[in-house]
């Protein structure tokens, strides 16, 4: 092998490598910032969940027909734990398995029930498609399942 072909070769496999990281590392950058974004919007809804939670005339404006204000409230500081519970889930931050243990710990507070009873099949719909999502909502429906039966098996 000539010296040119073997110098040609060598700049062809470190250009190859080169664009191998660089394309590695734009995926790794494109995930981030898709993280960073989900983040930001979590913390929007956060936000006004918590205003919503706290703020009589506010959550009157938005509570559903018939539901008194005070119990759109209590339910709207529930969907805020279990949307902080999401963004956790989204963001890789509950370990593999224990999302089950986290929604029964959620789903064992009435007022979380609550929320899902009358929200769960919303949240539902909104996960249609989002493969981590419906996860999270399965996980969710199967703790008040389990909540349920274990309730009525002691009554």
């Amino acid at each position: 092998m000539k010296l040119t072909t073997a110098v040609l070769a060598a700049g062809a496999a470190v250009s190859l490598a080169t664009a191998v990281v660089g394309a590695a590392r734009l995926g790794q950058d494109s995930r981030h910032q898709a993280e960073r974004n989900e983040a930001v919007v979590a913390r929007n809804q956060l936000d006004w969940l918590a205003q919503m939670s706290t703020n009589a005339d506010l959550a009157k404006l938005w509570a559903p027909e018939g539901m008194d204000v005070e119990e759109y409230m209590q339910l709207l500081k529930a969907n805020q734990l279990i949307c902080t519970l999401s963004l956790r889930d989204r963001l890789g931050l509950v370990r593999d398995g224990h999302l089950p243990f986290f929604a029964s710990m959620v789903m064992s507070s009435d007022v979380c029930r609550r929320y899902w009873h009358r929200f769960g099949d919303l949240r539902a719909r909104e996960a249609e498609g989002d493969e981590r999502a419906e996860r999270f909502t399965d996980a969710l429906n199967r703790a008040v399942q389990a909540h349920s039966h274990e309730h009525s098996a002691a009554a």
